[in-house]
């Protein structure tokens, strides 16, 4: 009777434990599966405690020479089996966890795997420290390099499952796990520069002129970043595909971008292509800009005196942003616009290197608009610490088909910065001319 009790009390617990984190829903077949499981758990723990407590006085002979621990020869096989035998199933599942293939054993030596564990340990997130009762416990270092293999390729959880021999849901809640503990150094890894650190990531506006103080002393900004967008498409929530005729794939997306399909990735880049902002907000992006220009005109303090940011066609033509004409009329304009290409070309580069390398963030199959949002920052933040440890990918630059965009909101002080730049690039063009 009372191993009843105890049994739909472990059932009991693992029903609460699945309420309480949040991960995807099981399956019947799964949940009568971890049922089953507990179940079994709680008859082997009893088991075991039973074994140790008849063998304890075998296993705990002490050497009188040499203080070691010691049982005889025929002992020893039969006891390392027995106990490994009536083990519970989640020691057992740790053990597999430790006997992967070849190729996973030797992740300990992989220097991003070392770099990315270090910078985790620093992190103080609590739930990461937890797990569900009867799931494998891995590593931090394999706990690493099972999420950066999720991120760097396009692979589901079940494909992953089978070379990590971990259960598709243990998978989901070890990675979301990991998410949260890079989250966590968000602060550290994604900021905005000051003081001397701002300084050594100044560009010249415009790269035939380099860097003349005389026209900088006549108004010509240096840039201290690049601000610009990308989309990262997402599977529609359930209630929404139900209310579409059809699922809509990565390339009608692009086409035809539903409100709901895709995250608006904001990031502002240094020269370096070094995130040094990021936000991510959910389906329209006609607002594009205004968060960070606002903030901007709150904290002046944040942009060191005769800087600007660039970005493209259709951002807030501010005193701190300077955008493109949307069509050149004249020699001016079009000199301008093309210094301003340089820049902008950086920022795609960035993007390209930061999908390149989490080739994830190409389809987020995932309807959940949280967790997306919490792989898109992990993924911005590791690419802050793989450009810290050296590590350089470069992308392919995708030349995406823009439609004709109006010019954002145009405030006078932007205006008038940006007339001033004109004049002065034209101006120094016809001096170098004569």
């Amino acid at each position: 009777m009372e191993v009843r009790k105890s049994c739909l009390g472990a059932a009991g617990r693992l029903m609460m434990d699945i309420m309480q984190f949040d991960w995807e829903p099981l399956g019947h077949w799964e949940l009568d599966q971890r049922l089953d499981q507990a179940v079994e758990e709680l008859i082997e723990t009893e088991l075991i405690n039973s074994v140790q407590a008849q063998c304890g006085p075998v296993l705990m002979q002490v050497s009188t020479q040499d203080d070691f621990i010691h049982f005889t020869q025929e002992q020893a096989p039969t006891l390392s089996v027995q106990l490994f035998e009536q083990q519970p199933a989640v020691f057992q599942q740790e053990q597999r966890v430790h006997d992967q293939p070849e190729h996973i054993t030797e992740i300990e030596g992989n220097p991003t795997v070392q770099y990315v564990t270090a910078l985790l340990q620093n992190s103080s997130s609590t739930q990461s420290q937890s797990r569900l009762t009867g799931r494998a416990r891995l590593s931090l270092s394999h706990t690493v390099f099972l999420s950066l293999t999720l991120l760097s390729k396009r692979l589901s959880y079940r494909s992953v499952s089978s070379t990590f021999r971990l259960e598709k849901g243990n998978i989901h809640r070890i990675f979301f796990s990991f998410c949260e503990r890079v989250i966590a150094l968000r602060e550290q890894l994604i900021h905005w520069p000051s003081g001397e650190e701002a300084l050594e990531h100044l560009l010249p506006f415009s790269s035939w002129l380099g860097w003349d103080e005389r026209l900088e002393e006549r108004g010509l900004p240096r840039v201290l970043g690049v601000l610009g967008h990308t989309r990262i498409p997402i599977r529609l929530p359930i209630s929404k595909q139900d209310a579409e005729s059809g699922v809509l794939d990565a390339k009608r997306m692009k086409k035809e971008p539903h409100p709901d399909s895709w995250l608006n990735l904001e990031l502002v880049c240094n020269h370096e292509g070094r995130f040094i902002h990021c936000l991510i907000s959910r389906g329209s992006d006609e607002d594009r800009g205004s968060t960070l220009s606002e903030k901007l005109r709150q904290n002046p303090d944040l942009m060191p005196p005769g800087t600007c940011l660039v970005a493209r066609v259709g951002y807030p033509l501010t005193g701190h942003i300077l955008t493109p004409f949307s069509q050149g009329q004249s020699p001016q304009e079009n000199l301008y616009n093309r210094s301003m290409e340089t820049h902008l070309s950086m920022f795609d580069q960035a993007i390209a290197d930061l999908k390149e390398r989490f080739q994830k963030l190409r389809y987020l199959d995932m309807g959940n608009f949280e967790r997306a949002k919490a792989v898109v920052l992990t993924s911005c933040i590791l690419h802050n610490a793989f450009q810290d440890m050296g590590h350089v990918t470069k992308g392919q630059v995708e030349r995406e088909m823009r439609e004709e965009e109006q010019e954002g909101k145009k405030e006078h002080a932007g205006i008038t910065l940006r007339d001033t730049v004109v004049n002065l690039l034209y101006s120094a063009l016809e001096a170098g001319g004569d």
